[in-house]
C-alpha cells in the first residue's frame, strides 16, 4: 500500500515545553462542556459530534499504563511516547490525552508538561487501567465502589503531577462499559468519551496501514482513538506525520474533544 498523503518532517523530541516552544492553541475553556446525564442519571456517552457539517476531527491518545506494570517500566519498557507529543506540538495539532493515573505517576514531568500546554487537555482513563465491566480483553475487573475510587485516584495523580489542563471526560479501559459501569461513575460528573474511528495502532507495525485506516474512517465530527505508549503502539508517531497533512489537505481542522462536545 502506498503512503496516504505527504509525510511531515520528523520533529525532535521535546522536553517540558517553555514559553514560545508550544504552538499557538486556544486555551481550554474555563469549564469544559459536558453532556447531560443519561436515562436514570447514567453517565452520558459521547462518540461523535452531532453537528456533522463542520470538517473538524478530534485526535485522542490513550496514555496507557496499568497499576501492575511498574516493574516492567523499571526494567526499561517505555509506556510513554515523548516523540509523539513533540510531533503533535510541531505540527500544531490540538489533542486530548486520555491518561491513566499510573502513567502520570510514572512520568510526572511529562504529565505536567502535557497538562500545562494549551495545545493539549488531559482526560481520565482510570488510575489502574483495570476493567469497569467484564469480560474486557482479559483486564482484571473492578467492582462498583473500586471503579468510582479509581476515577478519583486518577484525577488526584494528575493534580500531584502539576497538570492543570484537565477536563471532566472519562474513557473506559478497553472501551468496555455497560449500564452498571455507567452507574458506578455517575457521581464523578464526567462524560464518557468513546470514538467512531479506530486507528488500529495498538501493536501495529505498519504506519501506512494505521494512516490508511484513519484516513478512510474520518468524517466531519469524528473522534479518533490512538495511543501514546511506545511499547504497545510503536508506529503511532510515524502514522501521525502521514495523517495530519493529508486531513488538512482535505480541509479538516483538528480540535480537542472539549470543542466537539455539545456541537
Amino acid at each position: 500500500m502506498g503512503t496516504p498523503g505527504a509525510s511531515a518532517p520528523p520533529v525532535s523530541p521535546a522536553s517540558p515545553h517553555t514559553a514560545g516552544s508550544s504552538p499557538a492553541a486556544s486555551p481550554p475553556p474555563a469549564k469544559a462542556p459536558t453532556l447531560a446525564p443519561g436515562p436514570n442519571g447514567l453517565t452520558p456517552v459521547f462518540e461523535r459530534a452531532k453537528q456533522q457539517t463542520d470538517k473538524t476531527v478530534a485526535l485522542t491518545f490513550d496514555a496507557d499504563m496499568t497499576s501492575d506494570q511498574g516493574q516492567r517500566a523499571a526494567d526499561g519498557e517505555h509506556f510513554d511516547n515523548p516523540q509523539l507529543i513533540a510531533t503533535l506540538r510541531g505540527l500544531k495539532v490540538p489533542s486530548t490525552i486520555f491518561m491513566t493515573g499510573r502513567w502520570a505517576e510514572e512520568y510526572p514531568d511529562q504529565a505536567k508538561s502535557i497538562g500545562t500546554d494549551p495545545n493539549f487537555e488531559i482526560a481520565n482513563h482510570s488510575y489502574s487501567h483495570h476493567a469497569f465491566t467484564s469480560p474486557c480483553y482479559g483486564l482484571p475487573a473492578l467492582d462498583a465502589a473500586a471503579a468510582r475510587a479509581d476515577v478519583d485516584r486518577a484525577f488526584a495523580a494528575f493534580r500531584t503531577a502539576g497538570a492543570v489542563n484537565t477536563v471532566p471526560y472519562f474513557r473506559f479501559p478497553g472501551g468496555c462499559y455497560d449500564d452498571q459501569a455507567l452507574r458506578a461513575v455517575s457521581t464523578a460528573k464526567v462524560t464518557a468519551v468513546q470514538w467512531d474511528v479506530v486507528s488500529g495502532d495498538a501493536f501495529a507495525k505498519d504506519p501506512d496501514a494505521v494512516a490508511e485506516q484513519v484516513l478512510t474512517g474520518v468524517k466531519p465530527g469524528s473522534v479518533v482513538v490512538m495511543h501514546c505508549t511506545r511499547s504497545a503502539a510503536p508506529v503511532t508517531e510515524e502514522a501521525i506525520r502521514k495523517i495530519v497533512p493529508e486531513l488538512r489537505k482535505r480541509g479538516y481542522r483538528f480540535v480537542k474533544v472539549s470543542e466537539l462536545i455539545g456541537k
